[in-house]
């Protein structure tokens, strides 16, 4: 069964990540630096996470995968684009 995520609330993100993703630790540096808030999911702790982020990355595992509170996700956004898409 796939998790289906959880909405962040306005002017934050959903974050599906790993410990070991350096591209996931340098997002979460970015976002602290800004003041954005954000919620860390660990997708190796619950497999239905992992099915989500397959199913938004085409069968791949690829993190940092982000979902906005409109809904939509981007995989491994920049600062710049998680900015744009939250403004």
């Amino acid at each position: 069964m796939t998790a289906t995520p959880t909405l962040p609330d306005r002017g934050t993100i959903t974050m599906y990540s790993t410990t070991w993703c350096g591209y996931c630790r340098r997002l979460r540096t970015q976002l602290d630096s800004e003041g954005i808030g954000y919620t860390v999911i660990d997708i190796e702790d619950d497999p239905a996470t992992a099915e989500f982020v397959e199913q938004v990355n085409g069968g791949n595992r690829t993190v940092p995968t982000v979902v906005y509170p409109d809904g939509s996700a981007a995989t491994n956004p920049s600062l710049a684009d998680v900015k744009a898409a939250l403004a």
